[in-house]
Formats: C-alpha cells, sequence, structure tokens
C-alpha cells in the first residue's frame, strides 16, 4: 500500500545456483502492498519463475505491475481464492488489520492451512496476538519483517527475520527463496521476528538522529561537510547510517527513499515496547524526539535525513544545497 494508507539461532542463505520457474498451484502467491518494496518483491518472484498476483489500494501501483506483465486484483479477498500464500507488505499494523480484518479482508475468505506473511514493522505484542487470531481461524503466519531497500527487494536479495511454526516455513519456502538472500529463523512462534526488526530499527534510528546532530556540529564549527564526512568514514566514528545517509545531505536531496515518519512509528513502537517491559530507553527517547520535531516541521514525507533541517531552523545553520549528485538506495 501506498503512504497514505499504508545470525540469530539459524540463518538460510540461497544457493546460488539458478532457481528455476515453479509451476504448481502452491507457487502462486500474493503480495498485498505495492510500494517500493512491495512492487520489487513481486517482480523479484515473477522472475523466479513464480506466479504472483498483486493487491493495493493505489490504482496508479496496481497499472505499474500490470504494465510489467503481472496481474492484479481490487481486494485482499479476491486473492484468497487464488493463493494459499499472501505476503503483506503494508506500513504498520492498522493496515494489517484493515487487509485480514476488514470489510472484503483475508482471514475470513482464505482456505484452511493457507499462509500469511507478515513483513510490516509492528510490536511484538501485535505480532504474537495476530498470529494467534490467525490460527484461531486455521491459518498459518510467518512473523517476518524485511531490511534491505527497494534496491535488494527488487533483487531478491533481502534480509528476512522470521519466526513461525515449521509449517509456515514450509509454505513460505518457495516465497522466501525469491525475495531473499537470507532468512533468520528465529523461532516457532510470530513475535520474536518482530522483536529483532524492533532492535534493528532502535539502532537505525538513534544512528540516523546522531549522524545529523554531528553534521549539524561540524557545519556549525564551519567545517567542509564534504571533507569531514570522508574523515568520519574512515575512523572509529563511522557507522552504516552515517556512510549512507550523510550523502543526501551532502547532495541536499531528501527525496523519501525511507522517511521521517516510518521512524516516528517505529521509534513510538520502541517506547511502546518499552513500557510493555518497564525498560527505559533515554537515547532512543531522544531520537524519536528530533524525528517528531522533524515531523512537525512538515517533513514527515521527506528522507529520514532530513532530521537535520531540525538543526537548520534552530541554529540557522546553512546546508548544502540539491546537486546533481546520486545517492545510494537506503534501507531501514
Amino acid at each position: 500500500m501506498n503512504s497514505r494508507h499504508h545470525d540469530f539461532w539459524q540463518a538460510f542463505t540461497r544457493k546460488g545456483s539458478p532457481r528455476m520457474p515453479q509451476q504448481s498451484a502452491s507457487n502462486t502467491i500474493g503480495i498485498i502492498g505495492l510500494g517500493a518494496m512491495g512492487a520489487g518483491m513481486a517482480t523479484a518472484m515473477r522472475d523466479a519463475g513464480l506466479n504472483v498476483i498483486g493487491c493495493d489500494v493505489s490504482a496508479q501501483a496496481r497499472e505499474a505491475l500490470e504494465a510489467q506483465g503481472g496481474r492484479c486484483v481490487a481486494s485482499p479477498k479476491a486473492l484468497a481464492a487464488e493463493c494459499r500464500v499472501v505476503v503483506l507488505v503494508v506500513v504498520n499494523a492498522e493496515q494489517v488489520e484493515a487487509v485480514l480484518f476488514g470489510d472484503d479482508g483475508l482471514a475470513g475468505s482464505m482456505a484452511p492451512n493457507s499462509l500469511i506473511m507478515q513483513c510490516a514493522t509492528v510490536a511484538p505484542s501485535y505480532a504474537r496476538s495476530l498470529g494467534g487470531r490467525l490460527a484461531d481461524r486455521g491459518l498459518s503466519m510467518l512473523d517476518a519483517p524485511i531490511s534491505g531497500g527497494a534496491t535488494k527487494a527488487r533483487q531478491g536479495e533481502l534480509s528476512v527475520m522470521a519466526s513461525g511454526s515449521e509449517a509456515a516455513f514450509q509454505l513460505g519456502a518457495v516465497a522466501l527463496d525469491a525475495m531473499a538472500a537470507k532468512v533468520h529463523r528465529l523461532g516457532d512462534e510470530p513475535g520474536a521476528g518482530s522483536s529483532v526488526k524492533l532492535v534493528n530499527q532502535h539502532l537505525a534510528g538513534v544512528h540516523i538522529a546522531a549522524a545529523a546532530e554531528a553534521m549539524a556540529l561540524g557545519i556549525r564549527m564551519g567545517l567542509d561537510p564534504h571533507a569531514l564526512y570522508d574523515v568520519i568514514t574512515h575512523s572509529a566514528g563511522n557507522s552504516w547510517m552515517f556512510e549512507n545517509r550523510v550523502p543526501h545531505i551532502l547532495s541536499g536531496d531528501y527525496t523519501p527513499l525511507s522517511a521521517v515518519d516510518i521512524f516516528v512509528k517505529d521509534l513510538n513502537l520502541v517506547h511502546q515496547t518499552g513500557r510493555e517491559l518497564t525498560l527505559s530507553m533515554p537515547v532512543a527517547a531522544s531520537a524519536l524526539q528530533q524525528f517528531t520535531a522533524a515531523s512537525s516541521a512538515g517533513l514527515g514525507r521527506e528522507d529520514d535525513a532530513a532530521v537535520i533541517k531540525v538543526y537548520q531552523r534552530l541554529a540557522g545553520l546553512t546546508l548544502p544545497a540539491a546537486n546533481d549528485t546520486d545517492h545510494s538506495e537506503v534501507t531501514s
């Protein structure tokens, strides 16, 4: 769906041999949510020889997949008659609820022993609850958050943090093989996958906020931001997020490859989980405040590197202007 609605215990790596087209009916995969990630996953699965049926609230997203030779349906319920495996690549728990239990929802229509592969970043407690609710309807669930960005999605090279029953992994094996470079099997019940993704998002959000603040400090001290980037990326202070996001700042390009509001949502999930566990997380709280400030300043739909603009507004920093420099695909 679009933005409006929108190695732990064991790791499995795809072998290097070419994947051959599959012919059985069980290899018809439904994908709900055809944004940058979902559309890339759908194309990668089609390249692997799978029969993919897409669904999205956006007619433009459906038309884009159809223009590439794919097939789409208008509602989640329409997938139920054709797919035993449906992958959800939506934005949040509210969209998951709508897709599964709303009007024309999947949960009431899919055949028993079908699989829901849930890829959205949600609270672990919600993932556990959802797994139980689906089991009551005779459906399996893989709690399977993803990481790697749109480029890796299109290449079928995502990292999947998955938990669920052995039966669920077996049902999802063909789809997982087509979409992932590595599947981390984290447990036999929903919840563990979302827990690991939440730790990842905690670190990702903190690292982006810290990178923005560090660059703001350097710029305020009169340093050349390009020279500063070169030094830090060759020094102990570097992080993957600093190296990946700061080029967006240097080029003045805040095209939303991963938006500010994503981290408002995800860091709020971190805090929700912390409250459930009575665990204080002041570093995550500080990062959340910065992203919230950026969102409240009207930057929510800009790239998450735009969190540096909070410092621009508060301290009158002069940030690098937009130019034609490309920057790499982001991931979360």
